[in-house]
């Protein structure tokens, strides 16, 4: 069994900041890929960006520059680091890992972006 939860998420004004944080826990005996999607309300989910157990990094073309994607493999854990965020950035994100027993999600954590 693997769980994986998000946190960090929340209310931010336009051009602010936020650090969302996702742990993997369970039977895990190493973490591949780990990624960030998002929802938002009447959208299909999107992917955000994505991290390889070595360090390589992919962006949506509307994030790039503004986030920046991380992890520690020590802890299993991944990070989103979103700065300059904009209104249509509000969504439910969501984290995605892959390990040998398959992929897993998290539960998704509120991203709202409001003056």
């Amino acid at each position: 069994q693997v769980h994986v939860v998000e946190s960090g998420g929340g209310l931010v004004q336009p051009g602010g900041s936020l650090r969302l944080s996702c742990v993997a826990s369970g039977s895990i005996v190493s973490v591949s890929a780990m990624k960030w999607y998002r929802q938002a309300p009447g959208k299909q989910r999107e992917l955000v960006a994505a991290i390889t157990n070595g360090g390589n990094t992919n962006y949506a073309d509307s994030v790039k520059d503004r986030f920046t994607i991380s992890r520690d493999n020590a802890k299993n854990t991944v990070y989103l680091q979103m700065n300059s965020l904009k209104p249509e950035d509000t969504a439910v994100y969501y984290c995605n890992v892959r390990v040998v027993l398959g992929t897993y999600w998290g539960q998704g954590t509120q991203v709202t972006v409001s003056s």
